[in-house]
């Protein structure tokens, strides 16, 4: 292997700079002008949320991701742009669910 290099790449994410969320879909703008859509479904506690619960987001982590803190979702730009689901367990988001109920 000798003569070989190595290359270092950097990735940097973007920021996130606005978010919406329909019945059927989660939409974030990126601060280098692309927008990132996925299903709602993917997101299980965006999809039962009320309209209300879901404009009612906070950008966080430096801007690299999207907090509601009526529904305790947390989704990150990396995981975006990767298209990765939410990975909470079945379990987690039925003893969530039985909160819900119990506050409405």
């Amino acid at each position: 292997m000798s003569g070989m290099r190595s290359a270092v790449i950097t990735f940097t994410l973007p920021r996130v700079v606005n978010v919406t969320v329909t019945d059927d879909t989660l939409s974030v703008d990126l601060e280098d002008g692309r927008t990132v859509s996925a299903p709602i479904g993917w997101y299980p506690r965006l999809a039962y949320g009320t309209p209300t619960e879901r404009a009612n987001f906070e950008i966080s982590g430096a801007g690299y991701g999207v907090h509601w803190p009526d529904l305790d979702e947390d989704i990150g730009v990396e995981g975006l742009l990767l298209g990765k689901k939410s990975r909470e367990s079945p379990a987690s988001f039925e003893q969530w669910l039985e909160r819900r109920k119990r506050r409405q």
